[in-house]
């Protein structure tokens, strides 16, 4: 089966006039006699990584401010009658800009009569993903403001020495075990199915082998973002990857306008044009709760 599902582009809304958009291409090849009724979309990701970030839904405005409390000292009471001492805890804001974005495709009358299939149907699965593949960006993006140094070989594969110098960041600053995720590419993924040490029963109860994937390893969620991404995905400069090891309440997801999708008929286009919607932004709340990690693209 020839695959014809196309990955629409997520575009920031500027405007309200939809003039400009292209039509959908994809059917004008398609003919009912070669095509079963089923559709199989082109392999695309999905939305990833909101459930892995600190969200706040309903957001009115552009902005969203999280605010993060800095940590305290206690000390020792000096008398029975003496003055308390405040512990003048920081206080400091992360501010996270909404954007509007949309997905939008038509799908001309005519050409949609020629296949035994709704494209309009098709398209709002496609649609989604392309949604939720840039929300992942914007977390992605957001990820990678941290200042905090990197850890890893740049010049060496992703492996377990990187990912538990890692953790001792985290452990550091003592971010809780629980929520801590770690996402990296396929590429990292590969280079740990081939480190016999976490491959390796002896070593470790994780089957990677079997299963091909990670769940869960060294106290993080494993989540894998393609490089294939129009998206972008993950950083690579040059020859590095950058992965990150991060604890959930360290990145903030600002939702004004959730992700829905709308179908509507263009009479002067005699077309159907299916749109995404969403408002949405991310930022780094607590940088210390981001660890880059470093390994060979």
């Amino acid at each position: 089966m020839e695959l014809i599902g196309r990955h629409p582009t997520v575009i920031e809304r500027t405007t309200n006039n939809l003039k400009g958009y292209r039509m959908s291409q994809a059917l004008s090849t398609v003919a009912q006699e070669e095509f079963d009724s089923e559709v199989k979309h082109a392999y695309q990701g999905m939305k990833t990584l909101r459930e892995c970030v600190t969200t706040r839904n309903s957001v009115v405005g552009d902005k969203y401010d999280f605010r993060l409390m800095g940590k305290g000292a206690a000390t020792e009471r000096t008398g029975s009658s003496a003055d308390v001492v405040p512990m003048d805890i920081a206080h400091s804001v992360a501010v996270a800009t909404l954007t509007d974005w949309e997905a939008p495709e038509y799908t001309d009358v005519y050409d949609q009569a020629t296949v035994n299939f709704s494209e309009v149907q098709e398209l709002a699965k496609t649609i989604a993903g392309a949604m939720g593949r840039r929300d992942d960006q914007s977390i992605i993006d957001a990820l990678a403001t941290t200042t905090t140094t990197a850890v890893g070989d740049g010049t060496a594969a992703l492996d377990l020495a990187a990912i538990t110098a890692a953790a001792m960041e985290l452990n550091k600053v003592e971010a809780p075990m629980e929520d801590r995720y770690f996402v990296t590419n396929e590429k990292g993924l590969n280079d740990l199915l081939n480190d016999s040490t976490i491959t390796n029963s002896d070593y470790n109860s994780v089957r990677l082998l079997m299963s091909g994937e990670i769940d869960s390893f060294m106290g993080f969620k494993w989540k894998i973002i393609g490089s294939g991404r129009a998206e972008g995905g993950l950083p690579v400069v040059t020859t590095v990857l950058t992965s990150f090891a991060f604890h959930r309440r360290a990145i903030g997801h600002a939702v004004g306008i959730d992700m829905k999708t709308r179908v509507d008929w263009v009479p002067q286009k005699a077309s159907w044009l299916s749109m995404g919607m969403w408002k949405a932004g991310s930022v780094a709340i607590d940088v210390e709760g981001i660890i880059p990690v470093e390994s060979l693209a």
